[in-house]
C-alpha cells in the first residue's frame, strides 16, 4: 500500500516499456518500510471499525457479532497506534488529520472504547432512566395516533435497546429486554415504507405496556 509508486518515463522516450518504469520507493530501509506498514495496518482498523458501525445501524450484523468484532478491532487499534506513535503522530486525531481519514463512527467507539452493546452508564443511571421512559411513551404515542411505518418506529425503538442495555442496574434476564427485541427483529425484516397492521400494533402496543411496566417493578424493587 506504502512500498512505493511506479513512475512512467520522460516526455519523448520510448513508450509502452514496463521495463522503463521505476519504481520510486518511500522507504530507504527496513525500518522505515516497517513503520509505512504499520500505518497501513492502522489505516486499516480504523476504517474497518468504521464499516462495522455502519453495518450494526443498518442491522447487517447481529448484536453479539458486532460486540464481538468491535471488541476486536479495540484492542487490534490500540496495538496498531502504538507501533506508530512518535513526535510527528502523537494520538489517533494527528494520524485521521495527517492522512485524511474520516470515519467519525469509528473514532466515537475509540473514545468510549467499548462496543455500544456493552452496558456502561458510568453513573449516568438517573439519565439512561429518563431516556427509557420517554422512549417507552413515545413509541407508544406514535402506536395510538396511527404512526406505524417501519422507518418511523424503528429507530426509536432501537435507541431503547441500546439504552436498556447500557444501563447495568437492570438484570440481565430482563423480560421488557425480549419484548422490545422481538420487535426490533420484526420491524427489521420489512422495508422502510411497510406498516404494522392492525393486529400487530395491538401485539406490540400489549408487549411495549408490559416491558414499561415491567421497567417499573425493576425500579421499585
Amino acid at each position: 500500500m506504502f512500498h512505493g509508486v511506479a513512475v512512467p518515463p520522460a516526455a519523448g522516450g520510448p513508450a509502452n516499456k514496463a521495463e522503463l518504469y521505476e519504481e520510486v520507493k518511500l522507504y530507504k530501509n527496513a525500518r522505515e518500510r516497517e513503520r509505512y506498514d504499520n500505518m497501513a495496518e492502522l489505516f486499516a482498523v480504523v476504517k474497518t471499525l468504521q464499516a462495522l458501525e455502519k453495518a450494526y445501524i443498518k442491522d447487517c450484523v447481529s448484536p453479539n457479532e458486532y460486540t464481538a468484532a468491535c471488541s476486536r478491532l479495540l484492542v487490534q487499534f490500540k496495538a496498531a497506534l502504538k507501533q506508530v506513535q512518535g513526535p510527528e503522530l502523537s494520538s489517533i486525531d494527528d494520524f485521521c488529520r495527517k492522512f485524511r481519514l474520516d470515519c467519525p463512527l469509528a473514532m466515537e467507539r475509540i473514545r468510549e472504547d467499548r462496543p455500544i452493546t456493552m452496558r456502561d452508564d458510568k453513573g449516568n443511571l438517573n439519565r439512561c432512566i429518563a431516556d427509557i421512559v420517554s422512549l417507552f411513551i413515545t413509541i407508544m404515542d406514535k402506536l395510538r395516533l396511527e404512526i406505524r411505518a417501519m422507518d418511523e418506529i424503528q429507530p426509536d425503538l432501537r435507541e431503547l435497546l441500546e439504552t436498556m442495555n447500557r444501563m447495568s442496574a437492570l438484570p440481565s434476564d430482563f423480560e421488557g429486554r425480549q419484548h422490545v427485541l422481538h420487535w426490533l427483529q420484526t420491524l427489521s425484516s420489512m422495508s422502510a415504507s411497510d406498516e404494522l397492521d392492525d393486529s400487530q400494533v395491538r401485539q406490540m402496543l400489549f408487549d411495549l405496556e408490559s416491558a414499561y411496566n415491567a421497567f417499573n417493578r425493576c425500579l421499585h424493587a
